[in-house]
């Protein structure tokens, strides 16, 4: 049965990265999808605020890495 946990991981491996950076992307977009529509912000506003989210997020995972 190690062999099919390997291969689970090398899969995953393929499309994910860094877990911490994946999740705290995931984290962000379902946050958003929530949270955004309730707070009424006028025309393009909730994309901004999405934008910005994951624009913190792509750099803080940039200095996270430049520091390894």
């Amino acid at each position: 049965m190690g062999w099919l946990r390997t291969i689970i991981d090398e899969c995953v491996g393929l499309f994910v990265d860094d877990v911490r950076f994946a999740g705290a992307i995931l984290s962000w977009v379902i946050l958003a999808g929530v949270a955004l529509p309730r707070l009424g912000l006028p025309g393009f506003m909730p994309a901004v605020v999405l934008f910005a989210g994951l624009l913190a997020i792509l750099v803080e995972g940039a200095v996270h890495k430049a520091r390894k």
